[in-house]
């Protein structure tokens, strides 16, 4: 009998790799916060997640593709075009990592089910 992790783990190494990606374009823009005209990225998890499990049913390669990339309205205008608000990135950032570890602790709670069916404890 055969395991397919991909029925056995969920949603949740998708989740945790999205995650990852989402960590990679917030700190680009807090790289970018003093760059004049950079345009602040983001895009919507619930939305990004939702399509990567269809890809995943279909069949098709999985990650994020740049049209899910959506550029982030400020509340604030700079004058040199900016959209980057620093403590807004530092929030999301936070929350994003407060996000990963949940995604990580449900990876880990599958895998500790799926050794205790395998040990048959």
């Amino acid at each position: 009998m055969t395991i397919s992790f991909d029925s056995a783990l969920g949603v949740h190494p998708h989740a945790l790799n999205l995650r990852a990606e989402r960590s990679k374009v917030i700190a680009g823009n807090l790289a970018n916060v003093d760059t004049p005209g950079f345009k602040a990225r983001d895009y919507d998890f619930q939305a990004a997640l939702a399509e990567v499990e269809s890809r995943v049913q279909s069949g098709q390669s999985v990650g994020l593709s740049a049209q899910q990339l959506k550029y982030r309205n400020p509340y604030n205008n700079a004058i040199d075009g900016n959209t980057v608000e620093l403590g807004v990135e530092q929030a999301m950032f936070a929350q994003n990592s407060m996000d990963f570890e949940t995604s990580l602790t449900f990876l880990n709670m599958k895998f500790k089910g799926l050794s205790t069916a395998i040990t048959g404890q």
